[in-house]
């Protein structure tokens, strides 16, 4: 018989675009006592989790809780429910997430229409209205971070665009909630899609959603319920006919937001079991985010992202993309010629247990990703992360100025003070 050593991973300073280090307080928080998923103090917990998510969405839906499983849950559970066979859906592209989203709608029976852009830029927001206008989409998906380029894509006026059409405006904050403003209500966004592993801190393994009152319009018209959660007159009336079955329904159970809100609606449908202790891990974190305050927590990823930009720059490396539209919590870096990426990035991990990422697509291989988000970005992490990146690419050969990146980061810090 096989014996397993005790579980024991090793520690790291995980500097990734996601997942991140999680909050010590979070992970207290997993560790306490299972309750039953419709024991009232449990339902309590999931009604406070909606008011924290209503806060960080900063949005007054009345709708706002995590689906079960990774960001793309949240992703799919959205559009998935949103979009019937034949919508039109315009997705404007600028990464590797923007082609996801447009892979997912075609998965889901769309005429998908794609506006693209280099990778490493953004689109000026006029360009994607007058794809509204010219298009006349039934909903418009995209995507606000964009961690694979590293870039933030502007979204006001989209929102009013799409009202004037009477399109559906989706978007994926996945890398951005609870590290950027995401405005849901002031840029009349219809759903947005969240996640945890990133700036919120929290494992991988439940994706925040809100959505509007437009939005659950066009769910409610597509609804069903489980055959075998229907009373006996339910059932009756759908055999019957006068509780007919909508011409598209939601093709996902799973992921049905329409089931969903019931679940945690007043209704309590039994629609699955809630993973418990990630909704622990949830609240938590939530807590944590509104504890810091939004602006303050905001204020804190700019001040990181200052510091490892000024480290960077000094030691003589390129940054990626375009500047004006960088996220605060994503720093891209072209790799210097010569230098192999994966080497580096194999030593940060092995000598230091720092870990960067390296890119997809038509980016691999040309830059490496660090991440500032969360309980990971900090003063700590960033100096340790340029002091350890500068000692590893000299033993690489690659031409560094000594010395150079800390002292700016240091004087950022100085001058943030």
């Amino acid at each position: 018989m096989n014996l397993y050593k005790d579980l024991s991973p090793s520690p790291r300073t995980i500097m990734t675009p996601g997942p991140v280090e999680v909050d010590p307080r979070v992970l207290r928080a997993m560790s306490y006592p299972i309750l039953g998923q419709f024991d009232p103090e449990f339902t309590g917990l999931m009604n406070e989790t909606m008011g924290m998510l209503r806060e960080v969405f900063m949005t007054g839906n009345q709708w706002a809780y995590p689906v079960d499983g990774t960001s793309r849950s949240g992703i799919e559970a959205v559009l998935v429910s949103l979009i019937e066979p034949g919508d039109a859906v315009l997705v404007p592209v600028y990464g590797r997430f923007g082609h996801l989203l447009a892979e997912i709608a075609k998965r889901c029976g769309a005429e998908v229409i794609t506006l693209e852009k280099e990778w490493g830029s953004v689109f000026a927001p006029e360009e994607i209205i007058s794809g509204i206008r010219a298009h006349r989409p039934a909903i418009v998906a995209m995507v606000h971070g964009e961690t694979s380029t590293g870039r933030l894509q502007p979204l006001d006026g989209i929102g009013a665009a799409c009202r004037e059409q009477d399109a559906l405006f989706v978007v994926d904050a996945v890398a951005t909630i609870g590290g950027v403003k995401v405005a849901t209500d002031e840029w009349q966004i219809d759903a947005v899609m969240g996640g945890t592993q990133k700036c919120l801190s929290v494992p991988a393994g439940l994706a925040p959603v809100t959505y509007n009152d437009r939005a659950e319009a066009k769910l409610l018209k597509r609804k069903v319920i489980e055959r075998g959660l229907l009373t006996a007159e339910e059932a009756a009336g759908r055999m019957n006919g006068a509780m007919p079955v909508p011409a598209f329904p939601i093709q996902s159970n799973y992921l049905d937001l329409s089931q969903l809100q019931d679940y945690w609606g007043p209704a309590r449908l039994n629609h699955h079991t809630e993973a418990t202790s990630m909704l622990y891990a949830l609240r938590e974190g939530l807590r944590l985010v509104l504890e810091e305050g939004l602006e303050r927590r905001f204020a804190r990823h700019r001040l990181q992202e200052a510091a490892l930009v000024a480290g960077i720059e000094a030691m003589g490396l390129r940054l990626f993309g375009d500047p004006a539209h960088k996220m605060p919590v994503v720093a891209c870096i072209e790799i210097p010629g010569g230098v192999d990426g994966e080497s580096v990035r194999a030593m940060l991990l092995s000598e230091f247990g720092i870990e960067i990422a390296s890119s997809f697509g038509a980016l691999k291989g040309r830059i490496w990703r660090i991440g500032t988000m969360g309980y990971s970005c900090s003063k700590r992490n960033v100096l340790l992360a340029l002091g350890a990146l500068e000692a590893v690419l000299l033993r690489h050969g690659a031409k560094v100025d000594a010395g150079a990146g800390l002292q700016a980061a240091m004087d950022v810090y100085a001058i943030g003070r």
